[in-house]
């Protein structure tokens, strides 16, 4: 059902994989969502104790990754209200997709074409965003008038080893969506540097 706001930040965060990557969440993420109005995962949790974590922070949706149906040989995790393949919001006006896997990063040619995936996820009808994630690759653009948002990952940033990676904000203020990814660091959060050379190529 269509919620009508005037202003609203959802807190997006995918590929987890908690406690593979690492035993516990950064505190970081959890002190950055800190008064998010509700929080989109974006799938491969993989252990849904982080949701019940994150649940005490506002409400939680997430999307069901390959992971939680046992990719890899991990144990297939059980069904839960808060996990779906697909999620469809309408947040005053905007309509917001969820799913784990959307095949676009940066590199993504700009003829590029999401009609098939909005076919088979969302029954043809384009969302006006889609947060995603499954790659770990940090991405927000437009493609075919939709604005799809992956927030990378929080532990396993581009697939690199346990480290600080990054999470999103969605934005929504009077019908209109931005998104802005964000870097986890020692004292918190900062801006994601598109044109910096991210600290996961730095690192031998």
């Amino acid at each position: 059902m269509p919620i009508s706001i005037r202003s609203m930040r959802i807190g997006l965060i995918s590929d987890t994989h908690v406690p593979e990557a690492t035993d516990t969440l950064w505190p970081q993420v959890f002190d950055a969502f800190d008064g998010v109005d509700c929080i989109f995962h974006g799938g491969d949790v993989h252990e849904f104790t982080l949701l019940d974590q994150l649940q005490e922070i506002a409400p939680v949706y997430c999307a069901r990754g390959n992971g939680e149906d046992g990719s890899g040989g991990r144990p297939i995790q059980p069904q839960d209200e808060r996990v779906r393949y697909v999620w469809n919001h309408v947040y005053d006006g905007v309509r917001i997709g969820l799913t784990h896997y959307i095949p676009v990063d940066q590199s993504t040619p700009d003829n590029y074409s999401l009609k098939p995936w909005i076919d088979r996820y969302f029954g043809g009808r384009a969302p006006d965003v889609i947060v995603f994630g499954d790659t770990h690759v940090e991405t927000v653009r437009k493609i075919d008038g939709i604005l799809c948002v992956n927030p990378g990952s929080p532990t396993y940033p581009h697939n690199y080893d346990t480290q600080y990676g990054t999470i999103a904000f969605l934005d929504l203020v009077e019908g209109h969506a931005t998104a802005s990814v964000w870097l986890i660091v020692d004292g918190g959060i900062v801006p994601f540097d598109w044109d910096a050379v991210p600290p996961w190529k730095l690192r031998r």
